[in-house]
């Protein structure tokens, strides 16, 4: 099959399974797709087992303003042609917290140059760039990822900065990603408690929920 027709024939496996109920729930939520077949996420990767990975598939899919096919982009695409600048465009076209954590878990944690775009997107000012770069680090370190010492102190220091400065979807991120770093070693749990007691009177639930974490990881 051609691109056309594979595309096709996935939205066709799609219209086999749409939720209305779902789909009516999410745009309800504020999930503004041009369309949403509310299918559930286990079953979009039933779908996209079905099919070969392709680029020129994944990218066309990814354009589409439509759930499913952003979230079998993710699937669908192959990591050797994902280059850092398509990463880029489809962190600037996200709009939703679910396809960023989706995107990440599916596509960027597997990248070969996602510890350089972890880096580069905690850094930048754009939101969506910054839940992604949190959610990265929280994904590469859930894989044993280790921090050289240079790396560990702009981590801490972004990360520490996100949960003050940042939105209520940055911070959640970025606390995450925190707690998986205090997980790692019993020295990363101790170094971040020390660090968080500068934090004692901060309101937010994320960061309290965080310190508690790090306790735990400590003892």
């Amino acid at each position: 099959m051609d691109t056309q027709e594979t595309i096709r024939e996935i939205k066709k496996q799609f219209r086999l399974f749409m939720n209305g109920v779902v789909s009516q729930s999410m745009r309800e939520k504020g999930l503004d797709y041009k369309l949403n077949f509310g299918i559930e996420v286990p079953r979009i990767k039933e779908i996209a087992a079905k099919f070969e990975k392709n680029h020129e598939v994944a990218q066309t899919l990814w354009k589409e303003n439509i759930r499913e096919c952003k979230i079998m982009a993710g699937l669908l695409q192959p990591v050797e042609t994902f280059y850092p600048d398509i990463a880029d465009i489809w962190v600037e076209d996200m709009r939703y917290p679910e396809m960023a954590e989706l995107t990440v878990m599916n596509l960027f944690q597997y990248l070969p140059y996602a510890s350089e775009k972890t880096f580069e997107w905690m850094a930048r000012e754009e939101e969506y760039f910054q839940l992604c770069g949190y959610m990265l680090m929280a994904r590469l370190l859930m894989n044993g990822g280790r921090l050289n010492e240079r790396a560990e102190n702009e981590f801490l220091d972004q990360a520490l900065t996100a949960i003050v400065d940042s939105s209520a979807l940055v911070r959640r991120s970025a606390c995450t990603s925190l707690a998986k770093y205090a997980w790692q070693t019993k020295e990363n749990a101790h170094k971040l408690a020390k660090i968080l007691k500068t934090f004692d009177g901060s309101a937010y639930m994320e960061v309290l929920a965080l310190k508690e974490d790090v306790k735990f990881a400590a003892e």
